[in-house]
């Protein structure tokens, strides 16, 4: 098996990494021999990796030390069981449903996920309508309710709801480089919704990725939030979905090496 000499000394001295699928050759089974967690996106309108169905919204899924957690299902069932089907992902491994909103890009495909399995917790923002609720109970699922900040599982956090005219959560991972905070569409403001996870959990921000609803922004409004992330450390980013294509560039521009692909099908590996 062959390992980059960069990629080597990384693992050799500890440091901290990020890396996509296509850091590695195919076949190779580096990923899952390091003690890490393991963001695959499985729904996105921005493509990454050939050979999948985009669709507007967003989802991904994570493979941690304890369980494995879907956060938002995409706009459409078919598609994210489609799309995980073709990376090698099984609906059924998935413990837990994190909703970061009501908006049907990224719970309309919570249905078609749960006809393959239905087995799973479902945590959403506490303002979500009882009706909603009902019906994920009726499809099998238990249902918890998110209001402030909190532990959902081992090394799983969140935001707890945020409203600033839509109310939405962020999921936080915590891992030894620091806290992995996604955002859905961050309607309350990405920025805020980051300094929140790093005040609850008094922790720097290792990656922050997902859509940060920048898509209708000016160049200055962005640019201004660029500021506030990097006054409070992001290390590194990876927008898509509803960030917007010059947003996107000016991230890329902002973060250089460390800004980090998170099209559709992108694998992101934080040891």
């Amino acid at each position: 098996m062959y390992i980059s000499r960069k990629i080597a000394l990384t693992l050799l001295f500890g440091w901290a990494l990020i890396v996509t699928e296509s850091s590695f050759a195919a076949g190779e089974t580096v990923q899952t021999q390091w003690n890490q967690v393991r963001i695959h996106v499985v729904f996105n309108n921005l493509p990454y990796r050939a050979g999948l169905q985009t669709g507007w919204g967003f989802a991904c899924l994570i493979e941690g030390p304890d369980k494995t957690v879907l956060f938002d299902t995409g706009g459409n069932g078919d598609i994210l069981i489609s799309n995980m089907q073709q990376l090698g992902l099984d609906a059924n491994a998935v413990e837990a449903v994190v909703l970061s909103h009501i908006h049907g890009d990224h719970t309309g495909g919570l249905d078609g996920f749960m006809a393959h399995n239905p087995d799973v917790t479902v945590y959403v923002p506490e303002s979500f309508p009882a009706s909603f609720q009902r019906e994920v109970r009726r499809l099998g699922a238990a249902v918890e309710t998110v209001d402030e900040p909190r532990q959902l599982l081992a090394g799983i956090h969140t935001t707890g709801e945020m409203n600033h005219g839509i109310a939405e959560q962020a999921l936080i991972v915590d891992t030894q480089n620091g806290l992995v905070v996604i955002t859905g569409c961050a309607h309350p403001n990405v920025a805020d919704m980051t300094e929140r996870a790093q005040s609850y959990l008094g922790r720097n921000v290792y990656l922050l990725m997902g859509g940060f609803h920048l898509d209708s922004s000016t160049d200055t409004e962005v640019k201004a939030i660029i500021d506030q992330l990097k006054a409070l450390g992001v290390r590194k980013v990876s927008p898509s979905h509803c960030t917007g294509e010059r947003a996107i560039n000016l991230f890329r521009e902002a973060w250089k090496s460390d800004f980090v692909d998170g099209g559709l099908g992108a694998v992101i590996s934080v040891p």
